[in-house]
């Protein structure tokens, strides 16, 4: 009985322990790594980081889980020549939670309200890779006289996933589940640790720990290795910082449930008329065919990135520098001949 309590006494004082030790390093992670400035809209705080200067802004938006951390290395060479903006959607890095469904409607209403306010004027070049694309597309449809150009990188295709596939239901709910185990694992510092680990080139132990947590703790830290070692080296304690936070999963939990909203949405969603477009499709990927182009808009073009997967902004990062920039001088371009 004795030896019971102790083991109860002890474990109580350890998950106590761990509370403290996140609440710590999430008030530190907040004044060491933001940079930017946070936009207030409604209920809303957006984190913006901007860079550059000159115009059409180029605007990124990031895929599903993932925060203006993924576009450093891109908006940072973008701005040497060019204004740029990156920012976390609302339940994700540095932004304050989701207070409605992240469909691309509510996404893009909420970023072009958050830039007038912010002062950032169009026009606009939209960037956005995956789920991003489908964010920029509502935008351009919402906003037209706001955009001058479209760049959507491997933009997430509707009819993969549900309710129009239904056989894709399963890794939604995988991605529920881990979420369920990530958020207490991250309330009581056991994320924290293992990712401060994995960066401090102590990824063995970090496996270790992780491995006898579970299968499902070893799943999402492959899953932060996996993305983050492609990013800029100086990003990482960063984007550590927020894969240790329990409301960055809470938000990652809140855009998965919108899925099937968000396929119903931008299935029925009109093309663009007139704006050019351009995509860059992954070499491991099947090429959108003229119809799937056409759905998209009515001036696109397709490139194929021959030696990327998914995330080809981080695999071939020039060949999106150049899409970029091929853009802003077409706009630029169209202005002038316009004025003329």
């Amino acid at each position: 009985m004795v030896i019971a309590l102790y083991f109860v006494s002890f474990a109580m004082v350890l998950v106590a322990t761990g509370f403290v030790y996140q609440w710590i390093g999430s008030r530190r992670d907040r004044r060491r790594y933001t940079e930017g400035r946070w936009v207030r809209i409604g209920r809303h705080n957006l984190y913006f980081f901007e860079r550059g200067e000159g115009e059409p802004v180029v605007l990124f938006e990031a895929g599903i889980g993932a925060t203006h951390l993924n576009w450093r290395y891109i908006q940072d060479s973008i701005a040497q020549f060019n204004s740029t903006v990156s920012y976390d959607r609302a339940g994700l890095g540095w932004s304050g939670p989701s207070r409605t469904p992240r469909t691309p409607n509510n996404i893009a209403t909420e970023l072009r309200e958050a830039l007038q306010l912010a002062g950032v004027s169009p026009p606009y070049v939209l960037v956005g890779h995956s789920f991003g694309g489908l964010v920029m597309r509502r935008f351009a449809l919402l906003f037209p006289n706001d955009v001058a150009g479209i760049v959507l990188i491997d933009p997430m295709r509707c009819e993969e996933w549900p309710p129009l596939d239904p056989s894709k239901q399963s890794q939604l709910d995988l991605g529920r589940k881990l979420i369920r185990f990530a958020m207490p694992v991250t309330h009581c510092g056991l994320a924290r640790l293992l990712v401060s680990l994995l960066f401090c080139r102590a990824a063995k132990l970090s496996h270790q720990i992780a491995g006898a947590a579970g299968a499902h703790s070893r799943h999402v830290l492959d899953r932060v290795k996996t993305e983050v070692q492609k990013m800029p080296r100086e990003v990482w304690p960063a984007v550590a910082a927020h894969w240790s936070r329990p409301g960055f999963f809470a938000g990652v939990r809140c855009h998965i449930q919108s899925i099937p909203e968000t396929v119903r949405e931008m299935d029925a969603a009109e093309p663009i008329a007139d704006t050019p477009i351009t995509v860059l499709t992954p070499g491991n990927a099947e090429p959108l065919s003229q119809e799937q182009l056409e759905r998209i808009g009515d001036n696109i073009r397709q490139v194929i990135a021959s030696k990327s997967e998914h995330w080809i902004h981080l695999d071939e990062p020039d060949l999106v520098i150049d899409s970029i920039r091929d853009m802003v001088a077409a706009s630029i371009s169209s202005t002038v001949a316009a004025a003329d």
